[in-house]
C-alpha cells in the first residue's frame, strides 16, 4: 500500500511543478510566437508524444457513440484552454494569471456537486477559501491588481472550459482507462487548433531557440504529464479530490519564474504562496477525504 500512496504523491506534485512551469514556458513561448501557434505547436508536439505511448499500450480506439463527447470535451479542455490562456497572458500580468486559473479547483468542485453528486464538505470549502485568499495575495504581490480587461475575461474562459473538462471526463474512465480517454481528448482538442497551421512553419523558421524549445517542453511535460496524473487521481478520488492541489500552482509558478525568467516575487507573493499552501493541507486532513486505503481498495485494477 506504500507505493500507491507515493503514486498518489507523485501524480499531486507533478500536476502542481509541472502545470505551474507552464506560465513561464507561455511567457517565453510568446516572445515568438502568435497565442493561436504557440496552442497548435504545443498540441501537436504533445499529440505526438501520446502517440508512441498509443503504440507501445496497443491503445484501443474509442467507441463511435462516444466520440461527439470526446471531440466536446477535447475542444473544451485543449483547444478553447491553451487559446484563451495564451491570449490571457498576451496582457495579463503573472499574478491576476495564476489567480484566476487557481479557481479551476472552486469551479470543479461547484460542477462535481451539482452534476455528480460529489461530496466536498464544509472542511475543503474551508480550505478552498483559505487557498484562495493565498492567491489573491500573490496577485497583489505581483502589483497587478484586479483590473476587468479582455485578457482577463480570456483567462477566466480558460479556466472554467479546463473545469468543465475535469469534471465530466471522469464518466469514461471506467470504460478506456485514463491514459487512453486522455489521449483521445488531446488528439480531439489538436484537430480543432489545425485551422491555425498556416503560417505555423514560417513562425518555427524564424522564432528563436529559446521560444521553441519551450513550446517543446510545454508540449511535452505541462500538456501530458500533468493531465495523466489528474485524470488517474481523479479516476480513484473524484474531480474535487484531484484538483484541489492546483490552489499550489501561482506559488510554484513564481518560484520557477524568478529562476527562469529572472522575476522576484515580493514578500507579499511568499506570503499568499504560504497561506495558499495552508489551504491545500486543510483540504487534505484526513477526516475531510477518504483515506487512500480504502480508495484503492474500491477501485478497479484496470484503473491503476
Amino acid at each position: 500500500m506504500a507505493h500507491k500512496k507515493l503514486m498518489i504523491i507523485g501524480a499531486h506534485s507533478s500536476i502542481i511543478i509541472l502545470w505551474a512551469s507552464a506560465f513561464p514556458g507561455i511567457r517565453a513561448g510568446l516572445e515568438s510566437y502568435s497565442p493561436e501557434h504557440l496552442a497548435l505547436f504545443r498540441l501537436l508536439v504533445g499529440s505526438a508524444a501520446l502517440g508512441v505511448l498509443a503504440l507501445l499500450t496497443k491503445m484501443r480506439l474509442p467507441d463511435m457513440r462516444d466520440l461527439p463527447a470526446i471531440f466536446i470535451l477535447g475542444f473544451l479542455g485543449f483547444t478553447v484552454y491553451h487559446t484563451a490562456l495564451n491570449i490571457g497572458e498576451k496582457t495579463v500580468s503573472a499574478g491576476p494569471a495564476s489567480l484566476i486559473v487557481s479557481m479551476t479547483p472552486i469551479f470543479s468542485a461547484a460542477l462535481a456537486a451539482l452534476f455528480l453528486r460529489e461530496r466536498f464538505g464544509r472542511v475543503r470549502w474551508t480550505g478552498s477559501a483559505v487557498s484562495f485568499a493565498g492567491a489573491a495575495l500573490i496577485s497583489l504581490g505581483a502589483g497587478g491588481g484586479f483590473e476587468l480587461q479582455t485578457g482577463v475575461l480570456f483567462v477566466l474562459l480558460a479556466s472554467v472550459s479546463e473545469s468543465i473538462y475535469f469534471v465530466f471526463q471522469t464518466k469514461y474512465f471506467n470504460k478506456y482507462g485514463f491514459l487512453s480517454f486522455t489521449s483521445y481528448t488531446v488528439w480531439a482538442g489538436t484537430s480543432f487548433m489545425l485551422i491555425y497551421l498556416p503560417g505555423l512553419g514560417n513562425e518555427i523558421l524564424h522564432a528563436s531557440a529559446e521560444s521553441t524549445f519551450s513550446v517543446i517542453y510545454l508540449g511535452i511535460f505541462p500538456t501530458v504529464v500533468p493531465y495523466i496524473a489528474l485524470a488517474f487521481l481523479a479516476s480513484i478520488g473524484g474531480t474535487s479530490e484531484a484538483t484541489s492541489s492546483l490552489y499550489l500552482t501561482p506559488a510554484i509558478a513564481f518560484v520557477i519564474a524568478w529562476i527562469w525568467l529572472g522575476e522576484v516575487p515580493t514578500i507579499l507573493s511568499i506570503a499568499g504562496g504560504m497561506i495558499a499552501l495552508a489551504g491545500v493541507m486543510i483540504i487534505h486532513r484526513k477526516d475531510s477525504s477518504v483515506k487512500v486505503t480504502e480508495i484503492f481498495e474500491n477501485e478497479s485494477s484496470e484503473n491503476i
